[in-house]
């Protein structure tokens, strides 16, 4: 094989190789077992005819189309390593010629992954807006959130307010008609929550139970039904019960209940303090990573990104959630179908900032070859365990969905990530 590429713009290129004649063989050879089998030829069974009978009925020529697609991919492969690019995309094939007894002649337009030109990486200068700091009010917050989830709903006479809980049945109308999905029974809503139509639930603050209340409202103009959308309509709601929250006193009783492995409230709040010094510094440790990391891509110069990439990345966002998704059970169309969501604006949302995911990755791969980083048999055996363990599979299905040049990829891409960040100066 021959190859070449020659840049014709500032990452689009033309490369131009050649089949030799010993892939050009194995191909016609692939060509001519599948086609065979379809044929019906005097004097042979269906499937038997002999090479030379095909040639001679046909020609060898009749084979050339397939044999090169049998053939295209490993040959554009090799063609690609000996000119030493990084294609990005899916390259436009032109055949230039397949003479009988001549190697075929192929050239392909690509487009390559586009050069990045390095600023400062290494003891960047950086602020974050995140405090590695736990004080008394954060350990009160984080009791006082867990207190309330231990409060009971308690029926009440008095008029319902925010916070509280009714037990409602409604029925609602849009012109004096019911619409579906309007009509419930015994419904428990929380008022102020804001899980229901805007208006809604401010309209049966100050009402008790046994009262029937007309809520009145007109639906957001991003409502998941197109079909209401802005339309004003009427709900007749009887309110059954109302009842309210009550908070069990704070103690060292409640913290027992809080927590089996305590005694008392002064221990939850020093077991509390060290979860959220915990927390706290895992967030100030992401703050770091993201503001370095930001400044060196910054830093940075990519003359022009293909859309291609963009592209690619937008699609394997979305690939990736809707598998992540699909492994809890919930499929692509019920998604949307949950959320009130089409696949068009889950691609506009992973469109926002593709491009600069794409940037960033770029950054970290130019700094990765930069610092000429080696990946050891040892990192790449703890790569492969780690990745089992977070997705539950044998270590063999691991090895063999991602191939031991991802791995070094990825491991050399997360070295990059810690020299950016493990150097990185916080004003």
């Amino acid at each position: 094989m021959t190859a070449s590429f020659e840049k014709t713009g500032v990452n689009n290129g033309t490369l131009d190789f050649t089949i030799g004649q010993d892939l050009i063989k194995k191909g016609l050879d692939t060509a001519f077992n599948k086609v065979k089998k379809d044929l019906n030829v005097p004097g042979f069974r269906k499937g038997k005819v002999s090479r030379t009978v095909f040639n001679k009925m046909y020609g060898e020529e009749a084979l050339y189309e397939e044999a090169l697609n049998a053939v295209l991919s490993e040959s554009y492969e090799a063609a690609v390593a000996e000119s030493g690019i990084d294609p990005v995309a899916q390259p436009k094939i032109d055949v230039k010629s397949m003479n009988k007894g001549e190697d075929w002649e192929i050239s392909a337009e690509v487009i390559v992954k586009p050069e990045v030109k390095l600023g400062d990486y290494k003891n960047l200068e950086v602020s974050v807006d995140v405090t590695k700091d736990v004080t008394d009010a954060d350990v009160d917050a984080k009791i006082e959130a867990a207190q309330k989830n231990l409060a009971e709903l308690v029926i009440k006479e008095d008029a319902a307010e925010n916070g509280d809980t009714v037990v409602i049945d409604f029925e609602g109308k849009i012109d004096g008609v019911a619409f579906d999905g309007g009509t419930a029974q015994n419904h428990s809503l929380e008022l102020g929550s804001g899980s229901f139509i805007p208006g809604f639930e401010e309209q049966l603050v100050g009402h008790k139970a046994g009262e029937t209340v007309e809520v009145k409202v007109i639906f957001p103009e991003d409502y998941q039904a197109e079909e209401l959308r802005l339309k004003e309509a009427s709900f007749t709601t009887t309110i059954h019960e109302v009842k309210a929250k009550e908070v069990p006193e704070l103690d060292d009783e409640l913290a027992k209940d809080i927590d089996e492995e305590v005694e008392t409230l002064a221990e939850l709040k020093e077991k509390y303090k060290a979860q959220l010094a915990e927390e706290k510094e895992a967030q100030y440790t992401d703050a770091v990573e993201t503001a370095a990391i930001e400044l060196a891509v910054s830093n940075a110069e990519i003359v022009e990104l293909p859309g291609e990439m963009v592209h690619e990345e937008v699609h394997r966002a979305m690939n990736e959630f809707l598998g992540n998704m699909q492994q809890q059970g919930i499929s692509p169309e019920m998604y949307f179908q949950l959320t009130g969501t089409t696949e068009e604006q889950l691609h506009a949302q992973y469109e926002q900032d593709a491009d600069k995911r794409v940037r960033t990755n770029l950054v970290i791969e130019a700094v990765a070859a930069a610092e000429n980083f080696e990946t050891s048999q040892d990192e790449i055996d703890t790569e492969i365990a780690d990745l089992a363990a977070t997705y539950d599979m044998p270590k063999e299905q691991v090895e063999k969905l991602l191939p031991a040049d991802m791995l070094k990829h990825d491991i050399a891409a997360k070295k990059a990530v810690e020299v950016i960040t493990s150097t990185a100066v916080v004003k």
